[in-house]
């Protein structure tokens, strides 16, 4: 195999561990400008703004020859989407992250690969022969993924010091994992993880009859704005101090948030699912609590425990488990791919329909 070909099988692995560090960074800055007093209604409405003003321009400039038409089916499945994800999700997330910490945000997430598996399995875009070893490592895979974060929320352990860890008092510490506060946040997590796998869902089905991933990425987004500032809107009864803000913290979190954890995110995950399917994009969230329980613990001065480290090793074996059957998945396909293409002769009219979608992708 040539170093092209293994460099553009090994770009869908990049480009999602790339994203895990992303996500990792708006959690913790995110969270810390709530902490100060930022409103997340009015994040989640910055943040999407910002990504479709950033994501907008090169939506109208490079998918202009091969933006597909606006249809009923299409708006309605837009509309669903931006409900999902910059409504619902990010919302819930917020606020559930707010009542509990970053890291324990990031590794309830840690279900979002078995979430979308199911829902997947269930609507049958998830192909499973339980007699096939590919699927066999899917499911235990999932199956792991989720004992390990259930481990981290379970078991804490003593904690770990690290040189750049600030001593707490065990009284505080205790006051506020015991608060009731931490139910309400692991409920709006897990509403969160789960309108997230389903947005998950809609977009693979979505792309499907409207595959310009930049176009598609700067409607969700637009229509998020509109939809979240509605709600911002209803919830903070007209006040117009929420959304104030200067150049801060706030203003670097909804930039950050719009562009790197909106804008490009969508898209990039849009790209990835078309050849992956949004179980293989799901698959790497295990990385981003890794990630953020490091960050979590240098910026917020939030714990790190043995339980979470326990956890972790658990979650990455599950996680190579789940990647390792998705990618025979992929070899499967394009192997048969292949070899029916070697078989028979395709007619003119598909012929020419693959090459448009070839160029297409390529434009993008």
């Amino acid at each position: 195999m040539s170093l092209g070909k293994v460099m553009n099988e090994l770009k869908p692995y990049m480009a999602m561990v790339l994203l895990q560090f992303g996500f990792a960074g708006m959690y913790v800055i995110s969270l810390a400008s709530i902490k100060k007093g930022m409103n997340h209604y009015v994040l989640v409405v910055y943040r999407n703004i910002v990504a479709t003003v950033v994501m907008a321009p090169f939506a109208l400039w490079v998918e202009r020859k091969v933006r597909p038409k606006m249809t009923i089916s299409i708006f309605l499945k837009i509309m669903a989407l931006a409900l999902l994800e910059p409504v619902l999700d990010q919302n819930f997330y917020y606020m559930g992250a707010n009542l509990t910490s970053a890291g324990f945000g990031a590794a309830l997430y840690n279900m979002l690969p078995a979430f979308t598996f199911l829902m997947a399995t269930i609507l049958r875009i998830e192909k499973l022969v339980v007699r096939q070893r590919r699927s066999q490592a899917k499911i235990v895979g999932t199956i792991v993924t989720v004992i390990g974060a259930l481990l981290m929320i379970i078991y804490k352990g003593a904690v770990i010091e690290f040189p750049w860890s600030k001593p707490k008092s065990h009284h505080t510490t205790e006051a506020g994992h015991s608060s009731g506060n931490w139910l309400k946040g692991t409920i709006m997590l897990i509403g969160s993880c789960f309108c997230w796998s389903a947005f998950f869902i809609l977009q693979s089905n979505t792309l499907q009859s409207y595959p310009a991933e930049l176009s598609l990425t700067t409607l969700i987004c637009f229509m998020g704005a509109v939809m979240s500032g509605a709600l911002a809107l209803i919830m903070e009864h007209g006040n117009a101090k929420p959304w104030i803000i200067g150049v801060d913290m706030r203003l670097l979190t909804a930039v950050y948030a719009g562009v790197v954890c909106s804008g490009v995110a969508y898209y990039v995950q849009g790209l990835v699912m078309k050849q992956r399917g949004p179980v293989f994009v799901t698959a790497f969230n295990p990385l981003c609590m890794i990630i953020t329980a490091v960050l979590g613990s240098i910026i917020l001065a939030e714990e790190i425990t043995v339980g979470s480290v326990i956890g972790a090793v658990i979650i990455v074996i599950g996680l190579y488990s789940l990647i390792w059957g998705k990618s025979k998945d992929h070899l499967t396909q394009s192997s048969e791919s292949s070899g029916n293409k070697g078989a028979t002769e395709l007619p003119i009219a598909t012929l020419r329909a693959d090459k448009l979608e070839i160029t297409n992708y390529t434009a993008v």
